[in-house]
């Protein structure tokens, strides 16, 4: 498959997800980004590859960013952050600050939990609804995060997101307690 192959068949995949996830009927979204309701239907049937304009206005009528429409990553993506790549937002010289960790383009209810995780235990988890997502962030430990049966080590200080409509779950393979702060972002329903 040639890169504009598979950049079609990403837009393609992307469009018709995000769409779905914020609820736009192919009338809705064309009004919104001033695209034809044909152009959008060519786009998700991957039969056409629109110009840049009308990618970015599709992208800015659902609300994401044209990275975000245009990814190739297949799947239920995880997102691992380091703690180097964690953006420190606002400090003072008395030594507050504010640090974004992970972030996500999903709406809908959120859920804030406190994770205490000891070595040798385990919690796995069903999947849960389409479009649901999950965010991490490891306060001491190393987790092993298990998604659709691939492992990811995320290390204290380390974020890391997921799409979590797919068998998960969490691992301390360490020697000492792994804590975290997880939040859940399901989709809103329908």
């Amino acid at each position: 498959m040639s890169d504009l192959d598979q950049l079609t068949q990403s837009l393609a995949r992307n469009l018709k997800r995000w769409r779905g996830e914020r609820g736009f009927t192919l009338d809705a979204l064309a009004a919104r980004a001033g695209v034809s309701r044909g152009m959008i239907i060519q786009i998700e049937q991957a039969r056409t590859n629109p110009s840049v304009g009308t990618t970015v206005k599709l992208a800015d009528a659902l609300g994401v960013s044209i990275t975000t429409l245009l990814d190739y990553e297949q799947g239920h993506q995880v997102r691992v952050v380091p703690p180097e790549q964690a953006v420190r937002m606002w400090s003072t010289d008395a030594g507050s600050h504010t640090t974004l960790l992970v972030g996500t383009e999903a709406r809908g209810p959120l859920e804030l939990w406190s994770w205490r995780l000891m070595p040798g235990d385990s919690s796995m988890s069903d999947p849960h609804p389409e479009g649901t997502v999950e965010l991490l962030h490891v306060t001491a430990g190393e987790l092993t995060l298990v998604v659709e049966g691939k492992r990811h080590i995320v290390p204290a200080g380390a974020s890391v997101t997921f799409e979590a409509s797919v068998e998960h779950g969490y691992r301390n393979e360490g020697s000492e307690a792994v804590g975290m702060t997880m939040a859940v972002s399901i989709p809103p329903a329908r």
